[in-house]
């Protein structure tokens, strides 16, 4: 295999093989394709290659540098974590639509060129829909939908930026962007989604639970990070981007603490960690982006094994509702210890990866002076540990004994969840690993005192604060609900809108129907009441007698035969 083969194909071409195989041959070639695809990466120069030549345009299949890598490096695991995670299915569909997803988010993560990013930016949407469809139910289909015309959209900005993009400058290279121009606000928007920004969020928590046990696992880890790496590439130091991140941080708190689905506890958690990511996007300085992406590389690990955990429990029991769970500790231990630690990851407990990746971000905003966004991304760690550090596990694992008892997770599972809190751990308590291929040199140290002792307070002081209110009854309970956050506007106001319009145009319908039968039923009594059988014209003798008629028509013939 050459050193510059593209990474993509391994997966894209080894999910047409998928089909074909069986029992354990298939097994053994679903865990050799990312096996085969990082030691490609292994092997990969520094520099570009597959240059293409396209209208004038060379097009770059494959740009490797220390951020293309690294991405490249966590999805390649995840994608690991995922097949073994997914061995247990007997779904083909899943299988082939989750490799071709991995392929086209490393396709897209390699890209040069605004146009190969496209191609693969529009494959991950079309594969990734398929995990939705799985489920095979109405709502899952119409969620799919939904999902994949927003997925569909971000790749119509995108091509529209990169089209202006290329008029404007004459080059369709992906490098730093910015906001210089419309073809910017465009891309931007098209990433925008991808990350999911306020107000362009909802499919995230629309999709995410709607999808398989192991769908919404390899969901989890790709499209969201893909938009992350994006912005990373095009927009660093962006200020604007600060703002954003620190909304996006902030506001999915007060829905994930209310919310009775786990799984979109974690959609809205996912929100939240993103939004650090982009704070730190836009600093820009080598720090805010060291931060940035080793917290999206941890991210996949920890969010990832959370969702492993949960669709364990959705498998053996057939719901992740909070209201509907408890004490499942009992019957799913191990279940519930990897769950714990996916959630002291996310709560960025010291000696775990959430610690040593998200406090990078922190002192970078506190380095730039940013009080107000150091401010809200320290009420935000609080909020997280509360809704994903606590609030998971307690509802489904601890808390009231709901009496379900059921089999732990396939060994498969297990296995997969073991793996994912061996890295967990492993990078929290030897950061240097994650650091060593970052894309900039890194001197920073996540365990001086100061920092473990303040951590430790603000986790203390969530937990108590968490434990007052349940004590209390203050803490919102978890109730059979939906929640809608912006979603209302399309979900309430233009349903509502829509329901309105629909009316008229029933009502505006039945008014006309009315009008024709009416002005229709009019002229057809006054046809019959002439022409009937019983009308005037009727009962004259021309009318009455056929006989008549045929021997007047007779006569005429031969009048004009005969006649010179």
């Amino acid at each position: 295999m050459s050193a510059d083969f593209p990474v993509a194909l391994v997966f894209l071409l080894g999910a047409v093989v998928v089909p074909l195989l069986h029992g354990r041959l298939r097994t053994a070639w679903m865990l050799l394709l990312p096996v085969a695809a990082f030691a490609c990466l292994l092997t990969l120069p520094l520099g570009e290659s597959g240059q293409v030549e396209l209208l004038g345009q060379t097009l770059v299949l494959m740009r490797v540098d220390r951020l293309s890598l690294l991405f490249g490096y966590v999805f390649v695991l995840a994608s690991l974590l995922n097949v073994i995670y997914a061995l247990h299915l007997k779904d083909t569909v899943q299988h082939v639509a989750g490799l071709v997803y991995a392929g086209s988010s490393i396709g897209a993560v390699f890209a040069g060129d605004l146009m190969t990013l496209f191609i693969h930016w529009e494959l991950t949407a079309v594969s990734s829909v398929l995990l939705i469809w799985a489920q095979r139910s109405d709502s899952s289909f119409r969620t799919g939908l939904r999902y994949v015309l927003v997925q569909l959209l971000s790749g119509m900005f995108l091509l529209a930026g990169a089209l202006l993009h290329w008029r404007t400058t004459g080059s369709l290279a992906f490098g730093q962007i910015g906001l210089s121009g419309p073809a910017g606000v465009l891309i931007l928007i098209a990433f925008g989604i991808k990350c999911a920004f306020p107000l362009l969020h909802n499919w995230l928590q629309d999709a995410y639970p709607a999808a398989t046990p192991t769908g919404a696992v390899i969901l989890s880890a790709f499209t969201t990070k893909l938009g992350i790496y994006a912005l990373a590439r095009a927009y660093p130091g962006t200020e604007m981007l600060i703002w954003v991140g620190t909304l996006m941080a902030a506001f999915p708190i007060f829905y994930a603490v209310i919310e009775n689905d786990l799984r979109r506890v974690l959609a809205y958690s996912m929100n939240n960690q993103l939004g650090f990511m982009v704070v730190g996007i836009g600093i820009g300085s080598e720090l805010a982006i060291n931060g940035a992406v080793a917290h999206a590389f941890a991210d996949i690990l920890f969010k990832g094994l959370l969702f492993m955990s949960m669709g364990a429990v959705l498998l053996r029991t057939g719901t992740v509702k909070g209201s509907e769970l408890g004490g499942l500790y009992k019957s799913m231990p191990w279940t519930t210890g990897f769950c714990m630690v996916g959630a002291a990851s996310i709560s960025a407990f010291p000696l775990f990866s959430g610690f040593v990746t998200k406090s990078m971000i922190m002192s970078a905003a506190a380095g730039e002076g940013l009080l107000l966004t150091w401010l809200v991304l320290l009420f935000a760690s609080a909020g997280v540990f509360h809704h994903a550090g606590i609030k998971i596990p307690y509802f489904a694992f601890f808390g009231h004994d709901s009496g379900i008892r059921c089999q732990e997770a396939p060994r498969n599972m297990l296995v997969a969840m073991a793996i994912g809190a061996a890295l967990c751990i492993g990078i929290g308590v030897f950061p240097q690993a994650l650091y060593a291929i970052l894309p900039y040199a890194v001197s920073y140290q996540p365990y001086s005192a100061s920092h473990v002792v303040a951590q430790l307070q603000l986790l203390v002081f969530s937990a108590l604060a968490f434990a007052v209110l349940m004590r209390t009854g203050i803490y919102p309970p978890e109730l059979r609900s939906v929640n809608l956050d912006s979603d209302w506007f399309y979900r309430v106001l233009f349903a509502s809108w829509a329901q309105r319009a629909t009316d008229a145009l029933q009502q505006a319908r039945a008014t006309f129907g009315r009008m024709l039968r009416s002005t229709g039923g009019r002229l057809y009594a006054r046809i019959h009441r002439h022409h009937g059988p019983q009308g005037s014209l009727a009962r004259t003798w021309p009318t009455g007698s056929m006989a008549l008629w045929v021997t007047t028509m007779l006569l005429a013939w031969l009048a004009l035969y005969y006649l010179p």
